[in-house]
């Protein structure tokens, strides 16, 4: 009797422990994991329908979620467990680079004469100081077509980070510093761009985390 018991209790021992390496073994590989063609190839090998690579914009997801894989630093791994699944979550990347936002209204060089556009430009700038709000004026005008947050949004580009943008655009928008709320203009001859420009927001510093999420079932 007693050795049947010391048999069931090593049973129970043992299912317990491969219960619980099981549970661990997968937050341990994760500690190995630092890029994500590692991260990747990974998921490729083992979790190719339950796992996912995906990017936090601390300015764009504010649920409780991402808020607290925030908080976490590069490399650091969280697990959530309901009562038939374990989700992992491994900080792959962490960074923080500045943003920019203002709204503008562009005017397509190969539509109009310069003079044409720089005339339409002062009369925008007019029905501007005289009430008229500057996005109801950049959906009327702007000949963006939306390739750039423009004329379907009121102008407004949104938080974007440099590169996302033209090269000329961001040099004379982004580099240069304008009160807020001013509006002005400029010119890119060589893009037939040409623009009037509202700064609605300072840069802001904005971080991001690329995280892996891998969901595992519990048995």
């Amino acid at each position: 009797m007693h050795n049947m018991k010391q048999h069931l209790l090593t049973l129970i021992f043992l299912a317990v422990f491969t219960v619980l390496n099981a549970q661990t073994s997968t937050e341990k590989t994760l500690q190995t994991i630092e890029t994500q063609e590692q991260a990747k190839q990974f998921i490729k090998d083992k979790y190719a329908f339950n796992s996912k690579l995906f990017t936090f914009n601390e300015e764009k997801h504010k649920t409780q979620l991402a808020k607290a894989l925030f908080k976490l630093d590069k490399g650091a791994v969280k697990t959530e467990k309901t009562a038939r699944e374990k989700t992992i979550y491994k900080i792959l990347e962490k960074h923080t680079n500045s943003y920019y936002r203002v709204a503008y209204i562009y005017l397509d060089g190969n539509k109009y004469t310069v003079s044409s556009i720089n005339a339409l430009r002062e009369t925008l700038m007019r029905k501007y100081k005289n009430g008229t709000p500057f996005n109801a004026l950049a959906n009327q005008y702007s000949m963006d077509n939306g390739s750039n947050n423009g004329s379907n949004k009121g102008g407004d580009t949104g938080w974007v980070t440099l590169g996302e943008m033209s090269e000329n655009f961001e040099s004379e928008v982004f580099a240069k510093e304008h009160d807020i709320n001013t509006v002005y203009t400029f010119d890119i001859p060589s893009e037939n761009g040409y623009y009037l420009v509202k700064q609605t927001h300072k840069p802001k510093e904005i971080t991001e985390i690329k995280v892996l999420k891998i969901i595992e079932p519990l048995e």
